[in-house]
């Protein structure tokens, strides 16, 4: 079985694993949003052809619609990011300041 760089948990929740690796998570057409190890925010870089191209980039993507992960989009998404917070994105609110917010700090 292929390490992955992220777990999921739940019907909405992703988990940051490894802090050598960003996710680029990919929901439907909406925005496209990166996790890194020193937070979150909206990836406004080239989305990666193929995993591999990723890979060698140090980044993953990660596909909520993907059968893997979720299998279908998601409008509210948590994401537990290896700072010690858990974001909450809201696609229902993306373009306001509401789209990524903290929804608890220091899960661990």
């Amino acid at each position: 079985m292929i390490e992955k760089n992220f777990i999921t948990s739940g019907r909405n929740t992703i988990i940051h694993k490894i802090k050598k690796f960003d996710l680029i998570i990919i929901n439907g057409d909406k925005p496209v949003v990166i996790v890194s190890h020193r937070g979150i925010g909206i990836y406004k870089g080239e989305i990666p052809s193929k995993r591999s191209i990723a890979k060698k980039a140090y980044q993953d993507i990660v596909d909520v619609t993907a059968v893997e992960v979720f299998g279908e989009e998601k409008t509210l998404l948590f994401v537990q990011a290896l700072d010690g917070v858990e974001y909450k994105i809201d696609y229902s609110k993306e373009g306001t300041g509401n789209f990524i917010k903290i929804h608890q700090t220091h899960y661990i």
